[in-house]
């Protein structure tokens, strides 16, 4: 019996063809690339102060004197959520009294922003925080938007795999790329908080279903060697592109809703697409429609101008993948030796506090020094050369310690931030920069680490469990960023001590370069490394 691979060996690795897949697969992936991100502007919280009303009665001397100062930074600034009580200042004012020679500011009493606030304009001409004012008691919307977002993108996750497996997988892509392109349209004209946030939701389930479909897709069409590039620069690569593109468009689009829009737009572009990326003749064939499978082989074989055999698909010959399954395995079997448990324990923490490293220093760009546009767009190129070195690393170096050091990298330069001096910006920016690579790296490496350590036979499950941790660590890493309005260097104090202590944990997991993969859990225990761990 031959399988899929024998069957279209005479199509060749790289033909026409297998190009135009590859790179109409990974352009695919592009608006996944602003979208996902595209938060960091959409909520960009400029700088407010209370609004005092025009009919306040309040001489120029009392009206600059009505916001009290308070430190942020090591510096006195205007308060962004308190006010000298109105009626007080209106008395005064009337007296005659001047602030500060007359009358001692410190001793006066202070309300909330009972008439709103007052926007900058200086960077954003209209975000989701200044149209329904999610600052101050309300400050905490703008991180649930985000986590919204990421819930999303997890229960994406969970369907996403048994849609494919039963749909199609070129049908659930097209079908989730327009479910993203649709609820973001149907975004730009809410009308409250809430209604933005359950949309937001939606197009995060989207967003992840037709990138998993893509992936899968691309896997199952493209040969081995051009399968691994496909997986770890392809997807990745055009992913960094698209978020390139994100500070592009929030530069010249300075308001919400048109922004929206604008990143939304580009969706339309994958329609004509459905007429030239073709279906998994994989999946076809487990689907036992063998004649759809041949057409589009034979179609493959003519645009790679090659003679394809009389008779490609034999279904008494070929390999039915399902027959083999004799044992059916659950999630439990993650459990069933101390072996797998532990590299299930180790995996779990693993993945998720990269995820929150990763989405936490992402979505932090804002709150770094100088240009948030050039800063969001240093963190995007940032991933280019991190993608690419984890692949070099991924083909000739132990995945252990490749892993280590890129964790270690990226942790101990995100420690390092807090005893920069203040006025030298652009090194703290650079340390940054720094531990976003090595976490990208870490990140990219990880996926095909973790699917090395588990047997074949509870593969997808030990993937799928480590996958879903990474959702969990990205829902929580808003909160992450959150944390710097109460101390600037906290956030990449705990991103950066998380990240090392992840750092060694990674040391005592198995190595499983230049090593068989194993088939089986028992075959687990064979694996050098494991002993060590229990």
């Amino acid at each position: 019996m031959r399988d899929y691979e024998e069957v279209t060996a005479f199509l060749g690795e790289w033909g026409r063809f297998q190009r135009l897949v590859f790179f109409l697969l990974s352009a695919s992936i592009i608006p996944n690339g602003f979208n996902g991100l595209s938060i960091v502007f959409l909520a960009g919280t400029p700088e407010h102060r209370c609004a005092v009303p025009r009919g306040a009665n309040l001489s120029g001397e009392w009206l600059n004197a009505s916001i009290p100062l308070e430190l942020r930074g090591g510096q006195a600034v205007p308060s962004r959520c308190r006010r000298y009580r109105l009626a007080e200042l209106a008395n005064f004012s009337a007296l005659g009294l001047r602030p500060g020679s007359d009358v001692e500011l410190g001793s006066l009493a202070q309300e909330p922003c009972l008439d709103g606030w007052e926007y900058s304009r200086d960077v954003y001409r209209s975000t989701i925080v200044t149209e329904w004012n999610l600052v101050c008691d309300n400050d905490w919307k703008g991180p649930l938007s985000t986590s919204l977002f990421f819930v999303g993108v997890l229960v994406g996750s969970f369907v996403s795999g048994q849609l494919s497996d039963k749909f199609g997988r070129k049908n659930v892509l097209f079908a989730t790329l327009a479910m993203q392109t649709g609820f973001s349209f149907i975004q730009v004209f809410s009308t409250s908080w809430e209604m933005f946030s359950v949309f937001f939701v939606l197009v995060g389930m989207g967003q992840i279903s037709n990138y998993v479909a893509a992936f899968v897709l691309g896997t199952e069409i493209l040969g081995k060697s051009i399968r691994v590039l496909f997986c770890t620069l392809g997807v990745c690569i055009f992913y960094a592109f698209g978020y390139m593109l994100l500070p592009l468009f929030a530069y010249f689009i300075r308001d919400w809703r048109m922004l929206l829009l604008a990143l939304t737009l580009p969706g339309l572009l994958c329609i004509p697409l459905w007429w030239v990326i073709p279906e998994s003749p994989r999946w076809l064939i487990s689907q036992g429609r063998f004649q759809e499978a041949e057409d589009i082989i034979r179609k493959a074989a003519k645009i790679n101008g090659v003679t394809a055999p009389d008779v490609i698909l034999d279904p008494s010959e070929l390999q039915d993948l399902d027959s083999q399954k004799q044992q059916t395995y659950t999630i439990l079997d993650l459990m069933k030796t101390r072996n797998i448990l532990t590299i299930t324990i180790m995996s779990i923490i693993l993945w998720m506090i990269i995820s929150v490293g990763y989405f936490g220093l992402s979505l932090d760009t804002p709150n770094l020094h100088g240009d948030v546009y050039v800063n969001c767009f240093l963190s995007a190129v940032i991933e280019v050369p991190a993608y690419i070195i984890s692949w070099l690393l991924l083909q000739n170096l132990p995945r252990r310690y490749s892993m280590a050091a890129a964790l270690f990298l990226g942790g101990c330069v995100l420690l390092f931030i807090q005893l920069v001096p203040s006025h030298l910006r652009a090194l703290s920016i650079l340390l940054v920069m720094l531990g976003k690579f090595g976490i990208t790296s870490a990140f990219s490496m990880v996926y095909v680490y973790t699917a090395e350590l588990y047997p074949t036979v509870v593969r997808n499950m030990g993937v799928g469990a480590s996958s879903m941790a990474s959702r969990l660590g990205s829902i929580l890493s808003p909160y992450f960023v959150y944390l710097g309005a109460y101390d600037r260097f906290l956030p990449y104090i705990l991103m950066g001590s998380l990240t090392v202590l992840s750092g060694i944990l990674t040391l005592f997991l198995p190595e499983s370069y230049g090593m068989p993969l194993p088939d089986t859990i028992e075959q687990m225990l064979l694996v050098k490394g494991i002993q060590t761990c229990i």
